[in-house]
């Protein structure tokens, strides 16, 4: 068949027509294959080049190459994109909506309160080859981290702290603690931000709670009502 296809007649002659055929068949083959080793790392992306599923080299944005399957791959990391995890609840792209997850969001603060917060992470990776293999499922240990940090922060803040004057106090330090707990497990994530999405009583009692706040308010008005009568009064009584 290679004979007849390359125009070789029988005898040696058409053996070596076959042979040749047999031998260009290969060098193309081999050229294919070497193609296929061609990859493009767009801008913002690394590529973690794997030799025998071990980490090679880091690739930066271009037209690159590496040795074709079987023996290397590569997995494109973007290392620009901003990330976000939500903590307490979830959202809905579909209907713009949210759904609350308690398990999550119920915490319990210093003054033994329970508080009902809503947190959103931003992260971006930072060493790819680190994101890759030092944890199995980063997402879910960074959700876990969060919330972890987050308890803590809280379990060490008043109700009326982490609801007031603190909530900006706390994000700060959960976010720090974030941080220190993600470098510690090596998994290559730098937290942009945490922000706190919410924080309020739990709905059970939070009636209850705006009555006490309002109390205190009302509180804070008769004295200032009866401070600002006795400064008129008592001037004059005495002149």
């Amino acid at each position: 068949k290679f004979a007849g296809l390359f125009g070789g007649g029988g005898g040696g002659g058409g053996a070596r027509a076959s042979g040749f055929g047999f031998g260009l068949i290969l060098v193309v083959a081999l050229v294919v294959w070497l193609v296929t080793g061609l990859y493009i790392v767009n801008q913002g992306e690394h590529g973690v080049v794997l030799r025998f599923g071990k980490k090679s080299e880091i690739t930066q944005a271009g037209l690159r190459w590496h040795i074709p399957f079987p023996f290397e791959s590569v997995e494109k990391v973007n290392v620009e994109k901003v990330s976000t995890i939500e903590i307490g609840y979830r959202s809905n792209p579909r209907t713009g909506g949210k759904s609350k997850v308690p398990k999550e969001a119920l915490m319990l603060t210093e003054d033994e309160n329970i508080i009902d917060i809503e947190f959103a992470v931003q992260y971006k990776i930072k060493d790819a080859a680190a994101y890759l293999f030092n944890v199995r499922e980063p997402e879910v240990t960074i959700a876990q981290a969060t919330e972890s940090a987050v308890r803590e922060v809280v379990g060490k803040s008043t109700l009326d702290f982490a609801l007031t004057e603190g909530r900006d106090q706390v994000s700060r330090n959960s976010r720090e603690l974030l941080q220190q707990i993600l470098d510690r497990y090596k998994t290559g994530v730098h937290i942009v931000t945490v922000e706190t999405q919410k924080a309020q009583p739990p709905d059970e009692v939070k009636p209850a709670f705006d009555d006490a706040v309002k109390a205190r308010e009302d509180e804070q008005r008769l004295i200032n009502e009866a401070e600002a009568y006795a400064n008129d009064v008592i001037p004059r009584a005495r002149g």
